[in-house]
């Protein structure tokens, strides 16, 4: 209480009356709304008489300048509760806003579904999909990718086994994990790595770091040439921290969330199971902070996220050689069903940078 109330300076009270800085002490504190008995117990735990620390404590509130100073406060303290309800108006609204938009797209004959094309001309994927903030798979403009027929955990380990790299683990001990990546960060040769994966089974416990920059580095670069950029979609020109690599155990969990750009997923090797969730229905997927969803999408809690029932899933299965158009703002979980090996993009013709 002491240290809340903040006396550890203050000097002791004289008989004579009380000093300045007990005034202001007084002052203080019943802005804060601390009660007027409270003050008066400490003001004579100091030794000041109980009869001076009752009339100081009254006295302060009938003194001018502490009435403006509460006046003062009352105002800004309206203006705070009144900026906060309108804050809560305008989330109503946009909440609102995306559930006329939720129930509208449910009109739409193809709604819950992802379409699956061999491949789409330049305006085709940007007039019809891109613009449209509409997911799509594209199930052959991978075909002359050598990675296909090449990439492997054999091959990675044979030809890349002693180059390092970033891997985090111990995600099963952190619900936070993606959050707190940093933490669970750790270096290894790609031989062990692959090593860990091959024998280690069905696990979400470690996985290649995402936003590796893996392809930034000289010891990778030849990856990429068993890859055929995307040149309809993807500026090859832009490649510096754009082009990713993943590399993960059965049993992976990408858990729900969005992503601030457009992204191009790659399936290379393996299978990955895919949920969506359109950005209509951000009102029942609970994000407080960051890009993530608070509720475990396996395993949802209804009592702690009850509007979580109302969220329509879209699932898909991505196969080796298709590609995902995953768009900004739709909310997505990945598992891992086989061992994986992903490429994903963002390096779009069109830019590709949000705030959101």
């Amino acid at each position: 209480m002491q240290t809340q109330l903040g006396q550890a300076n203050l000097m002791s009270p004289s008989s004579s009356g009380l000093p300045n800085e007990w005034k202001q002490w007084i002052a203080t504190n019943k802005l804060r709304q601390l009660p007027d008995g409270c003050l008066v117990d400490i003001l004579v735990q100091r030794g000041v008489d109980i009869r001076m620390a009752i009339a100081e404590v009254k006295a302060i509130s009938t003194h001018p300048y502490f009435q403006a100073a509460s006046a003062i406060l009352a105002e800004q303290n309206q203006q705070a509760e009144a900026t906060i309800t309108r804050q809560a108006i305008q989330v109503q609204k946009l909440e609102t806003q995306l559930d006329i938009y939720r129930h509208l797209e449910k009109l739409n004959p193809n709604y819950n579904q992802i379409q699956r094309v061999e491949s789409l001309s330049k305006s085709e994927f940007f007039d019809n999909y891109f613009a449209q903030n509409t997911p799509v798979i594209l199930t052959g403009i991978m075909k002359n990718w050598q990675a296909l027929s090449r990439w492997n955990p054999e091959y990675l380990k044979q030809e890349y086994g002693e180059v390092a790299v970033e891997v985090q683990f111990n995600w099963e001990s952190s619900p936070l994990f993606e959050q707190q990546k940093e933490k669970h960060r750790q270096q290894m040769k790609m031989g062990d790595y692959v090593d860990l994966v091959v024998t280690g089974g069905k696990t979400n416990d470690y996985y290649m770091v995402p936003f590796n920059g893996n392809f930034d580095s000289p010891e990778f670069k030849p990856l990429l040439q068993d890859v055929e950029i995307f040149s309809e979609y993807i500026d090859p020109s832009n490649q510096t921290a754009c082009i990713f690599f993943w590399f993960d155990p059965e049993g992976t969990i990408t858990p729900l969330h969005h992503d601030p750009c457009n992204v191009l997923l790659s399936q290379v090797y393996g299978r990955k199971r895919i949920r969506l969730i359109s950005p209509n229905q951000k009102a029942l997927l609970y994000n407080y902070v960051g890009v993530y969803s608070e509720v475990d999408l396996l395993n949802p809690d209804y009592e702690k996220y009850p509007r979580f029932k109302e969220v329509e899933i879209i699932e898909v299965i991505l196969e080796p050689g298709e590609v995902i158009f995953l768009p900004v703002g739709w909310w997505y979980h990945v598992e891992s069903l086989d061992i994986a090996i992903s490429i994903s993009f963002t390096n779009f013709l069109i830019n590709n940078y949000y705030n959101i």
